[in-house]
């Protein structure tokens, strides 16, 4: 169950109008990395999460402070396009600065949503489900969780270089800093499991029925050797089970596929046609 609390979780209220932040703050809203993302991914993991009650807890507790971080983006938003001059655009056109301003906005935001927040990201992508990871096993979704909040975090202090607006400004230092408790909470869940489970995913598949021969082994498949001198290619795998191995110029273990020909019905190119390997000569075209 939920219930709405009027007030924010933090203060949302810019300085001054500017149609185009607006516009970019809508990445960190409905982007693949925003919070509407992270809010409903948290969720969906603890509405699937079962067992130890704390990790459901830690999600939900997350998730609906997540739901706070959309209301006051949403808010700021709005707040961005308050007395902005989307009205008469020849008059504001007059202004240089106004101009670009609104030259770069989203006309949406005038046309659409009547100056208030879309469910979109900055160049006006429609936020999808498939931004969601739920997979219910927790090491796995941890992870993604800590690959969110750090593309989250990276954007947001981006988006802090790019304007001079306090109020908005003072919004993005408290996300921020919100980002940083939650990677460290997941990287703190995510220890807690690995110690439980060990580090691969899942740790419940038969060691056995895996190829153990290549479990540790970095091919190189690029020209040169500079990926030999990190420690995924020697010493002791990170799961402690293996040791890493380096192989230089790796052999196939396969043979070359041959595919049998497809039926009459498929009318696919006959192979008498591909076998011809009948090349013209140059000198003679």
């Amino acid at each position: 169950m939920f219930y709405h609390v009027k007030e924010l979780q933090y203060r949302a209220k810019p300085e001054r109008p500017d149609a185009l932040y607006a516009k970019k703050l809508q990445e960190i809203l409905g982007g693949q990395f925003g919070e509407i993302s992270v809010a409903l991914q948290y969720l969906f993991q603890g509405w699937g999460a079962r067992g130890d009650g704390k990790y459901k807890d830690l999600l939900m507790d997350t998730g609906a402070e997540e739901l706070a971080h959309v209301e006051m983006l949403a808010t700021m938003i709005a707040r961005l396009l308050e007395n902005a001059p989307v009205g008469d655009l020849e008059v504001a056109a007059k202004d240089p600065v106004l101009s670009a301003v609104l030259g770069g906005m989203n006309p949406q935001h005038a046309i659409v949503s009547g100056l208030g927040a879309l469910p979109v990201d900055s160049v006006g992508n429609p936020w999808t489900a498939s931004y969601i990871n739920a997979s219910g096993n927790l090491l796995a979704d941890f992870r993604m969780n800590l690959t969110y909040e750090s593309h989250g975090r990276l954007q947001a202090v981006r988006l802090y270089e790019q304007t001079t607006d306090r109020g908005v400004k003072d919004m993005l230092s408290w996300l921020i800093a919100r980002d940083t408790m939650h990677q460290n909470q997941w990287l703190a869940a995510i220890a807690e499991l690995e110690a439980k489970e060990n580090v691969v995913v899942p740790s419940t598949f038969p060691r056995e029925l895996e190829k153990q021969e290549v479990s540790y082994t970095l091919f190189n498949y690029s020209a040169g050797n500079e990926s030999a001198k990190g420690r995924w290619a020697y010493g002791t795998s990170m799961d402690g089970c293996g040791v890493f191995n380096y192989v230089e110029n790796p052999v196939p273990f396969g043979k070359k596929p041959k595919l049998k020909p497809a039926p009459p019905y498929i009318h696919d190119t006959p192979l008498s046609v591909l076998r011809t390997n009948v090349h013209p000569d140059p000198d003679t075209m």
